[in-house]
């Protein structure tokens, strides 16, 4: 992919100067206000223009991409500690227990512990 945008460059970099040296003795006036004239020739005012119209596109293009980009890595650092492994719990040291006080369930569902005594 980078080599034909490459080769597109150049030719348009080849278009812009074959233009350029056919129409270098043409030159032209252009009003920019009314008391603003500026005389300029062909080839320079078509460069202009194109910067001008390119600059912004490019410059819309590198935010959206910069916009992505940090979008992408934030959501690849939330599934990366979201996938990584659970920390292990330490389990409580068990607490002695009295002998006039039933012991408590582990699990709830099962039957109320006996007491020995």
């Amino acid at each position: 992919m980078q080599v034909v945008r490459t080769v597109l460059w150049v030719f348009l970099l080849v278009g812009i100067l074959a233009f350029s040296f056919g129409n270098w003795d043409k030159q032209i006036d252009v009003r920019i206000w009314p008391n603003i004239v500026w005389d300029t020739r062909v080839p320079a005012l078509v460069i202009v223009s194109f910067l001008i119209g390119i600059i912004p596109m490019w410059l819309y293009h590198r935010g959206v991409r910069w916009r992505q980009s940090r979008r992408i890595s934030a959501l690849e650092t939330a599934t990366q500690k979201m996938a990584g492994p659970k920390p292990i719990e330490a389990t409580p040291a068990p607490t002695p227990t009295h002998a006039s006080t039933p012991a408590e369930p582990g699990n709830p569902i099962d039957p109320e512990p006996t007491t020995n005594s």
